[in-house]
C-alpha cells in the first residue's frame, strides 16, 4: 500500500479531537491543532454552554474509539421532559420507551477525555495555541503562529473542525463559487446556575431536562454529577421584553418573579447573573461546498453550525466523524471517491437537522407546556407502542435511531403530522383518545401514507433507471 496522505486538522475540540483519532487508526498521520489553550490546564469555554445532551448518534460515534464506557461514567440520563408551568405546576413527557434517555455530558470534560486518548495515538500530535492564519486550498498547506512565530505545515488534506466561528470557512470564503450564508435567530442566551443542596444531592428531579416554557421565552435545566444544574435562559435580544429591555434591577427581579417563581427559590443570584453577563447569540450557518479541492474539507460545526433546540449539533457532528470513517473502509482511501461521497452523504442530513433545531424552538418554549401538545405525543407513544413497524415518533427517529438519516426522519416527521392534525380533530379526542377506534383510524392512515411513500420512491427509482 502506498504512503498515507499527512492530514492536518484546525481546531482541536471534540469534534475536531475525535476526527483526529479516527484518522490516526485509519493509518494517516495527523497534526492536530488549536488556536486555544490546553482546556487540561485551564478554561476556554467561556460563552458556551458548559453542557451538552449526547443520544445515541453521538454514543454511535464515541463508539469508533472506544470510549463509550468512559464518557458515560460521567454523563447523566435524562429520560423525560419536565415542564415548570408559570403556576408552579409540573407536567412530564418520557423522551422514549423505557430506558431511553438523553445524556446530560460535560462539554469539556468529553473534550479531555478525547485529548488524553489522542495523546496515546502514535500517528497523532496535537499542538496548541496554534493559530490559523492563512491556508492554501490548492494543496493544503497551512500557516499556524504562536507568540509571532509561523509555522508551516504542509499536508496533503486539511479538515477544518474549528467550529462555529471557523477560520477555515472565512478563508473558504475567497475561494471560487463558494456559497455561505449565516442568519441570527431573535433569540440570544445566558447561563444561570441551581446549586446543589448542601448534602449535595439534587433540588429537581435528576433524570430530567427541565423546561420553564414560556412562548416567546423559556428556561432550561440540565443536571450535573456534582447535584447541581447548568440553566440557560433563551430570550429575544431586542424587543419588548428582551436582553436590551431589560436594564433595571427592578425590571429584571420582576421579569424573573413574574415568569421564574418557582425556580427563583433554587437559581443562584439570577439577576445578579443577567447584569454581569453578556448575551450570547443564537445563529445558523449554510455552506456549499463542504469539500474545496479534495484538499480542503469542513466538518463539525465549522460546516454547519446550528440552533440547540435539538440537542443535535455535536451529535451530528460526531456523526460527521462517523461516516467519514466508514466512507474510508468503504472506498479504500481514494479521496478523490471519499469526499463526493462525504459531501453528498452529509450536507442533506445536516440541513435536515438544522431544519428541525429551529422548529423545535417552538415546541419547546411554547407547545410543551399546552395540554393538546402532550396528548398528541401520548397518542403517538401508545400507537408506537400497538405498532412500532408503523410509526416511530419523530424525536426518537432523531435521538434514538442513529442509523436514520435526519432528512429522512424529517420527511416522515412532516407526514406523521398531518396525520396527527387529522387524529386530534376527531370529536372528544381528549376523552376517548385511548379508545381502540382512535388507533384503528390512525393504523389506517399510516398505512395509506406509508403506501404512498413507497409508491413515489418506487416511481423515482425507476425513472432513475430510465435515466441511465
Amino acid at each position: 500500500m502506498s504512503e498515507k496522505e499527512q492530514i492536518t486538522i484546525a481546531g482541536a475540540g471534540p469534534v475536531g479531537t475525535l476526527l483526529a483519532l479516527i484518522l490516526a487508526r485509519q493509518g494517516y498521520p495527523v497534526k492536530l491543532f488549536e488556536s486555544r489553550a490546553d482546556l487540561r490546564t485551564q478554561s476556554i469555554y467561556q460563552g458556551k454552554s458548559i453542557n451538552i445532551a449526547l443520544s445515541d448518534r453521538g454514543w454511535l460515534a464515541l463508539a469508533c474509539v472506544g470510549i463509550e464506557q468512559e464518557v458515560k461514567k460521567h454523563a447523566l440520563a435524562m429520560h423525560k421532559r419536565v415542564m415548570h408551568a408559570v403556576d408552579g405546576t409540573i407536567t412530564e413527557q418520557a423522551y422514549g420507551s423505557q430506558g431511553q434517555a438523553i445524556w446530560s455530558v460535560s462539554r469539556s470534560g468529553i473534550n479531555k477525555q478525547l485529548l488524553e486518548l489522542a495523546e496515546q495515538e502514535p500517528l497523532l500530535t496535537v499542538e496548541f495555541e496554534q493559530r490559523l492564519i492563512n491556508l492554501d486550498f490548492s494543496n493544503a498547506n497551512a500557516q499556524f503562529s504562536r507568540e509571532n512565530n509561523v509555522e508551516e505545515v504542509a499536508g496533503d488534506i486539511l479538515f477544518g473542525a474549528d467550529g462555529a466561528y471557523s477560520k477555515v470557512r472565512r478563508l473558504a470564503q475567497e475561494t471560487s463559487r463558494f456559497s455561505y450564508s449565516q442568519s441570527y435567530m431573535p433569540q440570544s442566551y445566558i447561563e444561570l446556575h441551581i446549586p446543589a443542596n448542601e448534602d449535595g444531592s439534587f433540588k429537581m428531579a435528576k433524570d430530567a431536562l427541565h423546561i420553564w416554557p414560556r412562548k416567546a421565552f423559556m428556561l432550561i435545566a440540565l443536571p450535573n454529577p456534582d447535584g447541581s444544574f447548568t440553566c440557560t435562559l433563551f430570550l429575544d435580544f431586542q424587543g419588548e421584553t428582551s436582553f436590551s429591555s431589560l436594564t433595571s434591577r427592578a425590571d429584571i427581579t420582576h421579569f424573573f418573579q413574574e415568569n421564574f417563581a418557582d425556580a427563583m427559590t433554587m437559581l443562584e443570584n439570577p439577576v445578579d447573573e443577567f447584569i454581569a453577563k453578556t448575551a450570547n447569540p443564537l445563529f445558523l450557518v449554510n455552506i456549499d461546498p463542504w469539500v474545496i479541492n479534495d484538499k480542503v474539507a469542513l466538518i463539525g460545526d465549522a460546516a454547519h453550525a446550528m440552533v440547540p433546540f435539538y440537542g443535535q449539533g455535536m451529535n451530528c457532528g460526531f456523526e460527521d466523524c462517523r461516516v467519514l470513517d466508514e466512507l474510508i473502509s468503504l472506498h479504500q482511501h481514494d479521496w478523490s471517491k471519499v469526499f463526493p461521497a462525504y459531501q453528498q452523504a452529509r450536507k442533506i442530513n445536516a440541513d435536515a437537522i438544522t431544519e428541525l433545531a429551529k422548529r423545535n424552538f417552538v415546541e419547546m418554549s411554547e407547545l410543551s407546556g399546552q395540554a393538546s401538545f402532550l396528548l398528541q405525543k401520548n397518542i403517538e407513544a401508545e400507537f408506537h407502542r400497538r405498532y412500532p413497524e408503523l410509526w416511530t415518533p419523530l424525536y426518537a427517529m432523531v435521538t434514538f435511531s442513529p442509523l436514520l438519516p435526519y432528512s429522512q426522519a424529517l420527511s416522515m416527521g412532516d407526514t406523521q403530522q398531518e396525520i396527527m392534525k387529522k387524529i386530534m380533530q376527531i370529536e372528544n379526542i381528549e376523552h376517548c383518545w385511548q379508545e381502540n377506534f382512535v388507533y384503528d383510524t390512525l393504523r389506517q392512515l399510516a398505512q395509506a401514507a406509508f403506501l404512498a411513500t413507497e409508491l413515489i420512491e418506487s416511481t423515482d427509482l425507476a425513472g432513475d433507471k430510465d435515466e441511465q
